[in-house]
């Protein structure tokens, strides 16, 4: 019989518009052609049948237990010395379902998705638990805290000094650690940091594939519009990077792409800047342009959509930081911009010389198909819950 693993989530991990979703999915879905998995996540409301079914091939049963921006609220007011976010997710009443159903189901191992959910795996006797930190959340706030809007920086730091305090003191309750790049690791400096595996994202090949398309976009920005470090990204690939562009290309345009824009991006509409929302089928938005920007400011982790792209074939022209989780080559597998002159320069080379282009990426399908397999990255979690 397959060992039997809880797996504890904060989102239900479907649809896949955000990075946290699509990383518990292919973690389930690689996990499940070794263990019996019971998918254990929490949700604002009941998951649709749809939702269900796209999870049901890789689990053996699967629960919901439903917040409420009420009850988060009441629950951040009540729990005044853990973060904000591990608070928001946090319910007595969830706690103690969490506890039936793992009993119900006899589960020998926990798997635990993000710190969020760190307060529910906690209270369960199992010997074996997984914490994936995913990213290093306390960095992300401090990024907050120091470029941030002004309104946004008080609550930034309280944020990002309790989950300082917090992601070492959870760390003792868990067996096993992952997270998603070195670059997150060397942000987490407490005692046993060093031992934490770098877990990095990989990419559904099968899926993200080269698709011969007619090109309707010069620029492409992918990602989920309501998360802050996207919307910062995407009014700067909107108000910086396009008009330099049309200074070497007067008839450059760009594409916004991604689930729930925030009315700062709707507002970026014009006859050179379209904004999609949310796409059915996001290779659509892919395939229709020339090059994808990722100009990450504040952002921690490893970037999906610049894997994505490489695997579809699409140039990438991303930050510093941006390359930092990713760990390409300048000039062989991407191109890594500063300011918005050398991004509007290396979108334009990348546009007008075809076996540059070509070349690019080439490389970068490469690089992705060789360091960014599912299956590869979740060996050692497979091993840790073998024991």
């Amino acid at each position: 019989a397959k060992k039997r693993i809880l797996f504890l989530t904060s989102r239900f991990p479907y649809p896949l518009e955000k990075g946290d979703k699509l990383r518990a999915y292919h973690i389930i879905r690689q996990l499940s052609e070794q263990f019996d998995i019971y998918l254990f996540a929490l949700n604002q409301k009941k998951p649709d049948p749809k939702q269900i079914a796209a999870l049901q091939p890789y689990c053996r049963a699967i629960e919901t237990g439903i917040i409420s921006r009420k009850s988060s609220v009441m629950s951040m007011l009540k729990h005044q010395t853990i973060p904000f976010q591990v608070a928001y997710f946090y319910q007595k009443d969830i706690a103690d379902h969490v506890r039936q159903f793992s009993e119900k189901h006899q589960t020998e191992a926990v798997f635990c998705h993000l710190i969020r959910m760190s307060e529910y795996a906690r209270s369960l006797h199992s010997q074996n638990k997984v914490l994936d930190y995913m990213d290093a959340f306390s960095k992300g706030m401090e990024r907050i805290y120091r470029k941030g809007n002004w309104h946004l920086r008080l609550p930034a730091f309280i944020e990002w000094k309790r989950l300082k305090k917090y992601e070492a003191s959870i760390f003792k309750d868990f067996q096993f650690h992952t997270i998603i790049s070195e670059q997150d690791k060397s942000h987490l400096q407490f005692e046993g940091a060093e031992q934490i595996k770098i877990v990095p994202n990989g990419v559904d090949m099968d899926f993200f594939y080269p698709k011969a398309s007619p090109k309707k976009f010069d620029i492409l920005f992918n990602g989920h519009m309501a998360y802050p470090p996207n919307i910062a990204s995407a009014l700067y690939s909107a108000e910086k990077i396009l008009p330099a562009l049309r200074n070497l290309m007067p008839q450059a345009n760009l594409l916004i792409a991604g689930a729930e824009p925030v009315r700062s991006i709707r507002a970026l509409e014009s006859n050179t800047v379209a904004v999609s929302g949310w796409m059915d089928d996001i290779r659509e938005a892919f395939a229709q342009s020339r090059v994808m920007v990722a100009p990450m400011l504040i952002s921690i982790g490893l970037q999906n959509k610049i894997l994505q792209a490489m695997a579809m074939k699409i140039p990438c022209v991303i930050s510093p930081m941006a390359n930092n989780a990713l760990g390409a080559v300048h000039g062989e597998h991407v191109f890594v911009a500063e300011t918005p002159e050398q991004y509007a320069s290396y979108i334009s080379q990348l546009i007008k010389d075809e076996t540059l282009c070509k070349k690019m990426t080439e490389s970068a399908y490469a690089f992705v198909k060789e360091h960014f397999s599912w299956h590869g990255a979740l060996r050692p979690v497979i091993d840790a819950l073998q024991v």
